[in-house]
């Protein structure tokens, strides 16, 4: 059993080095990072309509810039370039050459951190965020490889390898973005050669350890696979997911000819890492599979992307006052509050876990869900579903919604009968109850008419033309498949086509329906994870556990592991796959919460991805996943976003959900 700390008794540090876990948390601060480098201010050139691929040319060596510039031409799509200039010295670009080329940013950067700490600026500026694939290069001489005990040939004939394989011809280029257009679980692609495993950690591997820590990973050394020479075709996740590893110059050594042993070097490593994490694989030039298709033309700018399939988040409607919780409360009261006040109560944890882009919001104002739906849909969401809290005719927290019914917005919806106990341990229980569900002062059959007016408005999302309602614990509701049938005959009285009903998998522990369900009155199971998936403890070694925690600390990593194993048989018809963002109500129960230890946007978009592959067989109507949750602050499972991972994770479901 590992030994419990005292609340400000800071663990021994296990490796020293400035991008070590330990010095990263001790830096960390409730401020909100600068996202863009002092001496960028001012001088950041962004395109007003971004091409789908950019290629990011780092210049150290301003006589090799022509040469790479010149094999740019044989890019077949349009193309946005991004020179980071570290050479100190203004850099000459002759362009005329290439027509397809949109936009030019050149922006200087110190030396320092070779390659890697201009691209992981590129990224913390969000600059590298609208692209679906990035061409990374660098003006690379390498002399040293000519001393390398394992490596053959020269620095010079290694690059010119690298921009031969990745350029080299239109058509070589043309195969290369169609295999990329072709199979989605391409990842990375680099020359022969240069994928390599564990016999090139060389100095990196603690370091990579550490760094792997800020996402809760925990390194497997013996599958390392990373692409050497750092020169390759990624999807423009891989890279874009870094702003959640927090990195900054402060964690990058001082530039003094090293050729390992730095943050730059566990960082390349880091990268291939993260490329499997995320459900990608990495390969070499001579494993393409593709060769003479036309789908490149996948990356044209004008092409037009549908989403995979129909994604829909749940959303708690809590962030506004309203006087049942002024009374609970007290006067002013929303769950901000519990929010600002969460402590970590293990080294690294993400407590408090605060908003960034939307700041602490308040729904009464339209303005604020409008620009949630913006974000959504641009990782193409189609629409929310709202928890709707009714007891006995009693509505609380329903202005969100009715506001939106109010509102010309074109922001699809629709709702989920959250129909539990309201309690002050938010936990749906029988004691200390605020308001209680009370099926007999007013039967459920009344529910249906007090939301008509939601489901009947057009933007109400709909399965096979009927809308969509969700009851989060049916068997809770007495004789409720005659309510059921109550509501589809009020859903025909109000010339609706019927309703489409779904109940929450929530499992046998919480009295979940696990009858057949085509004599139920369902329609379909709803999954709602963390409900009804195993719970799998997290070691604590390390982890610097509060003596005051009583709570539970389990494995997000075992319950993606589990998940996706379970979505790769086939799934029943009547079955809609959920995928939970994280979970962990600290927030809400400080030293007793349950936690999971181990979510970030690449284990994620691992899970998220396996998800819409499970439901691609279906037409496009019924391919539908679930996601806990839009903006569940209290618990830790968010997607919109935050000071700690910035929009990391819906860009994880854009690059999943529009490739």
């Amino acid at each position: 059993m590992s030994r419990r700390l005292a609340p400000r008794e800071a663990p021994a540090p296990r490796f020293e080095h400035p991008a070590s876990h330990s010095s990263w948390v001790g830096r960390r601060s409730g401020k909100m990072r600068p996202a863009i480098p002092h001496s960028w201010a001012g001088s950041i050139s962004t395109p007003e309509s971004p091409s789908r691929i950019a290629v990011v040319l780092h210049v150290y060596y301003v006589d090799l810039v022509a040469e790479l510039i010149e094999e740019l031409a044989y890019i077949p799509v349009e193309f946005d370039l991004i020179i980071t200039n570290a050479s100190g010295h203004h850099v000459d670009l002759q362009t005329s050459h290439l027509p397809l080329l949109s936009h030019v940013s050149i922006l200087d950067v110190p030396n320092r951190g070779r390659d890697i700490l201009p691209l992981i600026s590129l990224v913390n500026a969000g600059l590298l965020e609208p692209y679906d694939l990035i061409l990374k290069i660098h003006t690379k001489k390498s002399a040293w490889r000519e001393e390398h005990a394992l490596l053959e040939g020269s620095g010079d004939a290694w690059r010119n390898g690298f921009v031969t394989g990745l350029l080299g011809s239109r058509a070589n280029v043309e195969n290369l973005l169609s295999e990329f257009a072709e199979d989605p679980s391409l990842g990375l692609l680099t020359t022969e050669g240069n994928i390599v495993g564990p016999e090139f950690w060389g100095g990196d591997q603690d370091l990579t350890a550490e760094i792997l820590l800020r996402l809760q990973l925990i390194l497997d050394p013996h599958s390392l696979r990373f692409a050497a020479g750092s020169m390759y075709w990624v999807r423009g996740f891989v890279l874009q997911g870094l702003w959640a590893l927090d990195l900054d110059s402060e964690d990058f050594d001082d530039e003094q000819g090293q050729i390992d042993g730095t943050t730059a070097h566990a960082i390349e490593r880091t990268i291939g890492i993260l490329t499997k994490e995320a459900g990608y694989s990495l390969r070499e030039h001579q494993d393409l599979s593709v060769t003479g298709s036309d789908e490149w033309a996948h990356y044209r700018r004008e092409e037009q992307r549908t989403p995979r399939a129909r994604v829909i988040p749940f959303y708690l409607p809590q962030f506004h006052t309203f006087p049942e919780n002024d009374a609970w409360w007290g006067t002013g009261f929303t769950e901000w509050a519990n929010v600002a006040a969460g402590k970590p109560v293990f080294l690294g944890h993400n407590q408090p876990f605060l908003p960034s882009d939307l700041g602490f919001y308040d729904l009464a104002h339209g303005d604020v869900r409008q620009k949630q739906f913006e974000l959504a849909a641009n990782a193409g969401i189609e629409g929310f579903m709202y928890y709707y809290y009714w007891f006995a005719g009693k509505k609380l927290m329903n202005m969100p919604v009715e506001n939106l019914v109010a509102s010309t917005d074109d922001a699809p919806f629709c709702i989920m009968w959250a129909n539990e106990n309201w309690t002050r341990r938010w936990d749906g229980g029988a004691e200390n109850v605020l308001i209680a569900q009370d099926y007999d002062e007013v039967p459920a059959t009344e529910f249906i008419h007090d939301v008509m007016p939601l489901l009947t408005d057009p933007r109400y999302i709909k399965i096979d033309g009927k809308p969509l309602v969700s009851v989060y614990r049916i068997t809770q509701i007495p004789n409720f498949k005659e309510v059921l049938d109550y509501w589809r005959d009020a859903a025909l009285a109000a010339g609706l086509p019927g309703l489409t009903l779904v109940t929450v998998d929530v499992g046998s522990n919480m009295d979940g329906f696990e009858g057949d369900i085509d004599a139920s009155g369902l329609d379909a199971f709803l999954e709602f994870a963390p409900h009804n998936r195993p719970w799998r403890s997290q070691p604590r070694d390390g982890l610097a556990v509060d003596h005051r925690f009583e709570g539970g600390i389990l494995s997000y990593a075992a319950m993606v592991r589990d998940s996706v194993a379970e979505l790769l048989k086939p799934i029943d018809a009547a079955r809609y796959p959920g995928v939970m963002v994280n979970f962990d109500n600290t927030a809400r129960r400080q030293w007793q919460p349950h936690l999971w230890y181990g979510s970030n946007p690449y284990t994620f978009r691992r899970w998220l991805n396996a998800a819409v592959s499970a439901v691609a067989d279906r037409d496009l109507g019924n391919r539908i996943v679930f996601l806990n949750a839009w903006n569940e602050w209290a618990e830790g499972t968010v997607l919109e976003p935050s000071q700690r991972f910035g929009r990391t994770y819906l860009l994880a479901v854009r690059d999943v959900l529009n490739r």
